[in-house]
């Protein structure tokens, strides 16, 4: 089963409470980052490039645990950086699965087995490994050789030990559908549980700006990777069907950003986990002071192409439990990859990008030079 049967009760049950009492934005998943820091420097990600000071800074157990209990999410997605490196971070995992809380850890896998020891098999807790592609394509993505071969030998230890093991997978521009489609062939033989799979959003400090997919491409991308899903074994995905179907441009979706909220250590990050504009100090106040009409895609410059998970699956499980039989509908006949696609948002009306991602890193770095460096991440 792609997603346990628990979580689709109790996620569901959640988004159901939420809709019956006319709660208009509500979290679904935390994205906590309790570190930048990282031992792979992927032409792709915008999240490690910060000075020294600031990726040895990581966030305590104690507010881990703080932003759980703030923002009150039925699942939490830690990431980074590579939260491995963190030396509490077993810690964090425990004390989030005691509040009976979903648990993705996402890791690239170099030290998962070093680490694995400290972790326990647990229904609320699942390994997140990253591959993108198969051998040549995720050492190129990730700049270093040797690493798909690390983190598949690491997946069969973590599934052998009873761990459940998914894989997060980024496709960028140039991605062949049937060499992917083989790699996810590859994938389930491997004996994961599940894969969650996205396009690439271009991070304001990825140092990789050539790469990034666009609306239009996205989806036939999806759909001549979808068409291929065939044989007796079905690749199992760790998203919603509606999510998947929007994917392949047959769902008119607006992102949901609050959805997944970002926790760091800059604070709770606005307006989403892939756009940094600011941070507010309390979940309260990012939900409550940010305005939320004025990103997204055909809001905001800067949101034209994205149709990351992160800003879209929210919208596509809220609206799988407004309209059960429409999410049925799509799991049962599977996604369509061909005829006409659904209407594309318009983008007349955006406002143009501002960049201000660097404002909170001058700000942390002044604040640095002025009080003792916290306990360092890096081991």
């Amino acid at each position: 089963m792609s997603v346990p049967l628990l979580q689709k009760i109790r996620v569901g049950a959640y988004v159901a409470k939420q809709h019956l009492m006319g709660v208009k934005r509500y979290p679904l998943v935390l994205m906590l980052e309790p570190l930048f820091r990282c031992n792979l420097a992927c032409a792709g990600c915008g999240k490690i490039d910060y000075p020294d000071e600031i990726l040895n800074q990581r966030l305590s157990v104690a507010e881990c645990l703080e932003a759980v209990d703030e923002c009150n999410a039925p699942v939490v997605s830690i990431a980074g950086g590579e939260p491995l490196l963190h030396k509490e971070i077993d810690q964090v995992v425990q004390g989030i699965i005691a509040r009976k809380k979903f648990v993705y850890l996402c890791t690239n896998a170099l030290l998962l087995e070093k680490k694995l020891d400290l972790f326990k098999p647990d229904p609320y807790f699942v390994w997140s490994v990253h591959l993108d592609g198969d051998k040549e394509m995720h050492d190129k993505s990730v700049c270093q050789d040797g690493t798909y071969d690390r983190a598949v030998k690491a997946i069969a230890t973590a599934r052998a030990k009873g761990f459940r093991v998914n894989i997060n997978c980024t496709l960028f521009e140039g991605t062949d559908p049937e060499r992917t489609a083989k790699f996810f062939d590859d994938v389930m033989a491997m004996g994961v549980n599940a894969m969650t799979v996205s396009p690439g959003y271009a991070y304001e400090r990825a140092p990789d700006q050539a790469h990034f997919l666009n609306r239009q491409k996205t989806k036939q991308l999806f759909r001549d990777i979808f068409k291929r899903n065939t044989g007796k074994k079905k690749w199992s995905f760790s998203q919603s069907s509606l999510f998947l179907d929007f994917l392949a441009g047959n769902q008119s979706y607006h992102c949901t950003p609050w959805g997944n909220p970002t926790r760091t250590y800059f604070g709770w990050q606005r307006p989403c986990y892939l756009v940094g504009e600011g941070y507010t100090k309390t979940f309260k106040e990012l939900m409550e002071t940010t305005d939320w009409d004025s990103y997204g895609t055909g809001n905001y410059e800067k949101c034209a192409d994205c149709m990351v998970h992160s800003g879209y699956e929210a919208t596509a499980v809220m609206d799988m439990v407004k309209n059960p039989l429409k999410g049925l509908a799509v799991a049962m006949r599977g996604i369509k990859t061909d005829g006409e696609m659904a209407a594309e948002i318009d983008m007349n009306n955006q406002r143009p990008a501002e960049y201000v991602f660097s404002r909170h890193v001058e700000q942390a770095m002044e604040k640095l030079t002025h009080q003792p460096l916290k306990a360092t991440a890096a081991e």
